[in-house]
């Protein structure tokens, strides 16, 4: 049996999540890295003022997963897998040893700002429950114009769908999901349209500042939410985090992978515990937590009691 290191997506974000990480010295240097990475104090990315930053949203994700999964994994030991939901897989990527945290850093503060730069206003996500795909997909189909743009973003899981666009074309879509039976129709705090063509050119941009970055081959088994396969070399892994702005999430798909895999301990890192709620409906035969929540050391006796096991 293996375990999972699950990173968050934007969404996930929480006022003050840099302050509320465990008070030890490998999250100060986590800290104190990125910080020096950035030309700024990272500590000063978490407020409610700064958080409808794009920019300093990711960036405060990246931190807490990086920080967190390195305190875990010096307590107990490191998992077998790790994957990230949309800006995830970056915290995915370095804990897995394919990318330095200082380059991580400056990409994701160059993501953000591409991709709130290409729109900063007027569009953003929704997450529609209780219908089924092909339905979604013909509303989407009569409501999507370039006037009126929406997609299909993420597949979260058997019943839930996340769309991407314009704030009319989205609006449209969930009054017609709700009228056709919907569970829910719930606007995101998400500001950009992620996960759809509309952010081509910004993943563009960033691919020619990726190419100047040295990737490694992972230590770690690293899981793509957008192609749910295991990727195993450092221009897979380049093309992944590059372009995932810009493509579907299926972390449905990635999570039965790591389930056919044999994972059966998933860890989601800070912040929130969204993630758990989505793994609790794939690995009902395995055990899901969250980091947040969780006291240090029950999640270390997790760990090394699945490494046990796979002996």
């Amino acid at each position: 049996m293996s375990s999972l290191f699950a990173f968050p997506g934007q969404g996930a974000q929480q006022v003050g999540m840099l302050h509320q990480l465990p008070d030890d010295a490998v999250v100060h240097a986590c800290l104190e890295q990125a910080s020096t990475a950035l030309g700024e104090n990272a500590l000063e990315l978490d407020s409610a003022d700064a958080l409808q930053s794009t920019r300093a949203v990711q960036l405060c994700l990246l931190i807490a997963g990086v920080a967190c999964a390195r305190l875990l994994i010096q307590r107990a030991c490191a998992p077998d897998y790790v994957a990230g939901l949309s800006i995830g897989a970056y915290a995915a990527a370095v804990v897995a040893g394919a990318l330095a945290l200082d380059d991580a850093v400056r990409l994701v503060a160059l993501r953000g700002e591409l991709m709130q730069q290409a729109y900063p206003q007027g569009y953003g996500m929704t997450a529609i429950t209780g219908l089924d795909l092909g339905t979604l997909e013909r509303l989407i189909g009569a409501t999507n114009s370039p006037a009126t743009p929406v997609f299909i973003a993420n597949l979260n899981a058997d019943n839930q769908t996340v769309i991407a666009g314009s704030d009319a074309a989205m609006r449209t879509v969930a009054e017609q999901a709700r009228r056709l039976g919907a569970g829910s129709a719930k606007r995101l705090a998400v500001s950009v349209p992620s996960h759809c063509p509309l952010l081509a050119e910004p993943a563009r941009e960033l691919a020619t500042a990726f190419a100047e970055v040295a990737l490694n081959r992972p230590n770690l088994r690293y899981l793509s939410g957008s192609s749910a396969r295991p990727l195993h070399g450092p221009e897979q892994i380049r093309d992944d985090l590059a372009y995932n702005m810009c493509r579907v999430v299926d972390w449905h798909a990635t999570l039965r992978t790591a389930y056919e895999r044999g994972v059966r301990l998933h860890i989601e890192l800070p912040p929130g515990t969204v993630l758990s709620g989505l793994a609790r409906r794939v690995l009902d035969q395995g055990t899901v937590v969250a980091f947040q929540g969780t006291r240090l050391d029950t999640l270390g006796a997790l760990l090394r009691q699945e490494v046990d096991q796979s002996r």
